[in-house]
């Protein structure tokens, strides 16, 4: 197999996937990576000494553009910093394992709208919550609105993190505060340090639905809460929340 460097020295796209026995999700990630029709990228999959034989599989499954690495990390976020300091491409994109493109030309619309657009700093889309068996479940409840802003994110998370394509330069680490959230807190980053942002209004990724525990969906909620009354003050995130509360109200009544 030969090495990505000597092909080309800067892809457009550095697509990072962080494993940790992950043997049974990883494929369908793999798979949607290895389909697209755009091969303009390396595939950097950041794996956390698997003992599953997380590593063995994406070795044997990988191409000329898959990178694999594993050795011990101090968690996710930790291999997603990792991950971007070895990327070597004009856009990052953490694809996690059981996340997929929603289509095989999915790339390659990426890629034309960075081309019809001036370089944007980030390019982002809708997202597909679906199960193991890869159906669909729905639309992910939070929608990609049409303009994207720093102050966009005071409302939450309204991007996945998976369909949040950003311009390399203008990205920073993700910070070891934070266990569960510093996906967003790294989002917000880039909005701040980003020239302009262009939506594609359509899928751009199919999530896999991991039933996250209560436990750590509270925890995360709790570390989102600090990162927004710091960013965007305490009392306007206050209030935030209370409208929040009703949000969810309803969403459990539909």
């Amino acid at each position: 197999m030969s090495h990505p460097q000597e092909q080309n020295p800067e892809p457009l796209f550095s697509i990072i996937t962080v494993t940790y026995n992950a043997k049974d999700t990883l494929p369908a990630t793999m798979k949607s990576v290895n389909e697209q029709t755009c091969t303009d990228f390396e595939h950097l999959i950041m794996d956390g000494a698997s003992t599953d034989g997380t590593a063995d599989f994406a070795r044997a499954h990988g191409t000329e553009r898959t990178i694999v690495n594993s050795e011990p990390d101090n968690g996710i976020y930790d291999a997603m910093n990792i991950g971007l300091y070895r990327a070597r491409g004009k856009y990052v994109i953490f694809l996690n394992a059981g996340d997929t493109f929603h289509k095989p030309d999915t790339l390659e619309l990426i890629k034309r709208t960075i081309m019809a657009n001036d370089t944007p700093g980030i390019v982002y889309g809708q997202t597909l919550i679906v199960d193991s068996q890869r159906n669909a479940i729905g639309p992910r409840h939070l929608t990609a609105p049409k303009s994207l802003t720093h102050a966009s994110f005071k409302n939450g998370m309204l991007v996945c993190h998976q369909a949040f394509i950003a311009l390399r330069r203008i990205t920073g680490p993700f910070s070891p505060k934070y266990r569960f959230s510093a996906d967003y807190e790294w989002c917000i980053h880039c909005l701040q340090h980003s020239r302009h942002n262009v939506l594609i209004d359509e899928y751009l990724i199919d999530y896999l639905n991991e039933g996250t525990t209560t436990k750590n969906h509270r925890a995360s909620l709790k570390e989102r809460y600090k990162i927004m009354c710091r960013n965007y003050g305490t009392l306007p995130t206050i209030f935030r929340h209370i409208g929040f509360a009703f949000r969810a109200l309803r969403r459990k009544m539909k």
